[in-house]
C-alpha cells in the first residue's frame, strides 16, 4: 500500500510527502530522520492521508496537494478528519 499524507508541523505549517509505510514515516519525523523541512519543526502530528494501490498515483495525488493553497489543504483535512477520527490513533 502507498499513502500520501500531511502532518501539522509545530509552527502550525502542514507538510505534505509520499510513503509505502505511514506509521513509521511519521516516526521518522519525528525523529529527525525525515524531511529537511520537518526536522526543525519537531514535533509533527499525522493529520491527513489517502491510501494508494501504485506508488505512481500517491505520487501524482502527492504533486496535486502539495499544489493546493494552505485553505483548500485545511478543507481537505476538515472533511477527513470528520469521516475518518478513528484512524489517527496509531500515531
Amino acid at each position: 500500500m502507498d499513502y500520501v499524507y500531511i502532518v501539522k508541523c509545530s509552527d502550525k505549517t502542514l507538510y505534505t510527502g509520499y510513503t509505502n509505510n505511514l506509521e513509521k514515516r511519521v516516526q521518522a519525523h519525528n525523529n529527525k530522520k525525515g524531511a529537511k523541512y520537518t526536522k526543525g519543526r519537531l514535533p509533527v502530528q499525522l493529520i491527513y492521508f489517502e491510501k494508494y494501490n501504485s506508488k505512481k498515483e500517491a505520487l501524482h495525488r502527492e504533486y496535486i496537494i502539495k499544489k493546493m493553497t494552505r485553505k483548500n489543504k485545511l478543507d481537505l483535512i476538515k472533511s477527513f478528519k470528520k469521516d475518518n477520527k478513528s484512524m489517527l490513533t496509531f500515531v
